[in-house]
């Protein structure tokens, strides 16, 4: 900053010496030219009160009486021209007299000649002199003023303007030293703000209560610096804030799915080692038949992993047109085989063709984990109603198709709502993958399966496909809408997923 503030001054300094300095050069060039117009008139009267006086006289071709008369101030030069030529020459001294100019003096004055052009000449011990030459009706007659008193006052005038201009310039750096401090004060906050940041440890943990700028009332540069950096800090700490969170998500994301793994393998381990001890106390084939089934809980749990990483990757789904009344009416159908304590229901209102561009497989997977869901985690006499709608005004899209899951349970706890389609999601502690045991989302509408990621698959699917999937729920009610967009409409990301605020998967639209 003190470095910053010292070439603000010595730019303004350096502004205000050429300033100054180029208005002291046009000042001596505008006197200079003035002073020497004035002082060519004064030769030009002078040789012209030269050449009428020696009208007046009567002498010979070197007489130069003229210059006895009054009005020739000292200095002046006259001379006689005959034929062009100089026959005599004289100056007048400081005490009045005439002094007769030397043969070298007398020729610095050749080649003047009597058509009133001003000349300037150095004459060997008299100085620098502007000269002139005036013939009329009579003989020829030079003379000449020296410009010692133009330079002298020229001179003065220099010194004076640099000893003004010096005394303005250190006058005028101390103010702009003064003010420029002031104006970089916050600036100096902006940096100490900066500077203070960059100390802060951002690479590990939340990191929150950043410094920020406090207001700054200059509304310039400055001010908007100050503004982009608390903006800057915002995001900094929203963005940390974002990744902490995603990090302990996955902390709890791999905890779950070790604690998921780790159970059935327990089990395996343990029917091994009694069958290895030989215990003959367990039912003939039991100790297979329990290895078999955690082999294939666990095979299960691997797979839906599996399942959502590839749509986390945002690998190609298969394309080909599906009629989705269909789907759902056939999903329907096995499900009230499967559960006829349950109330089953099928509405399509099909204001055209349900047809859309997806993968067949992973649609049904939705529709039967949504309705295996309803049956699992509702009591018997629970009625579940499906809603198929395509057409305008189908879903928040104003167009599409719209499967609605609604059943009349007792809800979705209000504390687990917000986070059903996050993985791992299950109330309570229980892990069991039994029907009924607690499960995913016990005592409401959720995806089956206990360990909590058939509504993050679910969800995952249907973002995948372009579309969005939604859940209200209170005690009685319990509503999952899946949005899909038409044939003609869809087109399957081909790059990543759209991922929701977990960093696990697509929540939709």
């Amino acid at each position: 900053m003190n470095s910053l503030r010292g070439r603000l001054v010595l730019f303004v300094t350096g502004m205000l010496v050429a300033v100054c300095t180029t208005m002291a050069a046009a000042t001596v060039l505008v006197q200079r030219a003035n002073l020497y117009a004035t002082l060519d008139q004064r030769v030009r009267d002078a040789a012209d009160r030269s050449q009428g006086g020696l009208q007046r006289r009567t002498g010979d071709a070197t007489d130069l009486g003229f210059l006895n008369e009054r009005g020739q101030p000292a200095g002046t030069v006259a001379a006689r021209l005959t034929a062009g030529k100089v026959v005599a020459a004289e100056v007048v001294t400081g005490d009045g007299q005439q002094t007769v100019l030397r043969a070298a003096q007398r020729a610095a004055l050749t080649g003047i000649t009597a058509d009133g052009t001003l000349h300037t000449r150095t004459i060997p011990g008299l100085g620098t002199y502007r000269l002139t030459a005036a013939s009329g009706d009579g003989p020829g007659v030079l003379a000449g003023l020296p410009t010692t008193g133009v330079e002298d006052t020229l001179h003065d005038l220099i010194v004076t303007e640099a000893v003004i201009a010096s005394a303005g310039l250190v006058v005028a750096g101390g103010v702009s030293a003064v003010v420029i401090r002031r104006r970089l004060r916050p600036l100096r906050r902006v940096a100490g703000v900066a500077a203070e940041v960059a100390r802060a440890p951002l690479d590990r943990g939340e990191v929150s209560g950043l410094p920020r700028v406090v207001e700054v009332a200059d509304k310039g540069e400055v001010g908007q610096v100050g503004a982009a950096l608390n903006r800057l800090i915002d995001r900094v700490e929203s963005s940390l804030g974002e990744r902490q969170r995603s990090e302990d998500r996955m902390r709890r994301f791999l905890a779950d799915a070790s604690h998921e793994l780790r159970t059935p393998l327990a089990s395996i381990a343990g029917y091994a080692e009694l069958m290895d001890q030989g215990v003959t106390a367990l039912e003939p084939g039991l100790a297979w038949r329990r290895v078999s089934a955690q082999s294939a809980r666990m095979t299960g749990l691997v797979e839906d992993l599996l399942l959502l990483a590839r749509l986390d990757e945002g690998r190609p789904l298969e394309r080909a047109e599906v009629n989705l009344a269909t789907l759902v009416a056939e999903a329907v159908w096995d499900a009230r085989a499967a559960g006829g304590s349950h109330e089953w229901g099928l509405a399509l209102r099909l204001a055209e063709p349900a047809v859309v561009v997806g993968d067949a497989g992973r649609l049904t997977q939705v529709v039967v984990n949504l309705l295996a869901n309803a049956r699992a985690h509702t009591p018997g006499g629970t009625r579940v109603e499906v809603v198929v709608e395509a057409g305008a005004g189908a879903g928040s899209g104003g167009g599409g198709c719209l499967v609605v899951v609604r059943d009349d349970g007792p809800g979705i706890p209000g504390e687990l709502l917000p986070n059903v389609f996050e993985r791992f999601t299950r109330e309570g502690a229980s892990r069991s993958r039994g029907v009924g045991g607690g499960g995913e989302l016990g005592g409401g509408v959720g995806l089956g399966g206990g360990a909590g990621l058939g509504l993050a698959i679910a969800s995952a699917i249907v973002g995948a496909h372009g579309g969005s999937i939604g859940v209200e729920s209170e005690p009685g009610r319990t509503e999952f809408r899946v949005w899909l967009p038409f044939a003609g409409d869809s087109q399957l990301p081909s790059g990543e997923p759209q991922l929701d605020a977990s960093g696990w998967g697509s929540t939709g639209r």
